[in-house]
Parts: C-alpha cells; sequence; structure tokens
C-alpha cells in the first residue's frame, strides 16, 4: 500500500470508529469503585458514563492504547521540526494539552 493510501485509509478508519463509540469530551472524575470514573460531556450540557456505553468504547480504548504514544509523540515531533508547522498536528496537539496530566 503507498504511503498516502495508508495515511488516508488510517483517518479513515480512526474517523468510522469514532461515529460508533460515546461521543463527548471524556473526562475522569476520581474513582469508581476501584476503577477510575470516565464520563463522556456531551453537546447541551449532559454527560454519560463511559463505562455504561462500553460496547461503543471497547473497540476505541483499544484503538487509542498506550502503543499509540511513540509513533504520535514522533509526528509531532516531525512537524514541529518543519516550518509551516502542519496545521493538524497543531489541531491535535491543542486538543490532547488539556487532557494530559
Amino acid at each position: 500500500m503507498d504511503p498516502e493510501l495508508l495515511l488516508r485509509t488510517a483517518a479513515d478508519r480512526l474517523d468510522a470508529l469514532a461515529a460508533r463509540t460515546t461521543h463527548g469530551d471524556w473526562r475522569t472524575r476520581g474513582l469508581l469503585a476501584t476503577r477510575p470514573e470516565v464520563v463522556a460531556h456531551l453537546p447541551g450540557g449532559n454527560t454519560e458514563h463511559v463505562a455504561e456505553a462500553r460496547a461503543g468504547t471497547g473497540a476505541w480504548i483499544a484503538a487509542l492504547s498506550p502503543a499509540l504514544a511513540a509513533p504520535l509523540a514522533s509526528w509531532l515531533r516531525a512537524a514541529a521540526a518543519h516550518e509551516p508547522v502542519d496545521p493538524a498536528a497543531e489541531v491535535f496537539a491543542r486538543a490532547l494539552l488539556p487532557r494530559l496530566p
């Protein structure tokens, strides 16, 4: 598979996975029993416990596992080394930073 098709295919599959996952801005709220309580804050102010929507979120959690940390960090570093900075990388970093400890 050529690199452009590879990137487009990965982007399309990520979009498709996100479309069937619990929407909203996921945030932790402490512990629910012995597990982190993760709540999706939906447009309009409603919330949904992500644990209650496991069927839709399990694939998302697995797809964005820690195995992606190194390639995403490498992409951000590579994008930062080029002028002008890739706008997609900047948008990604701005969305990611508030979610990182």
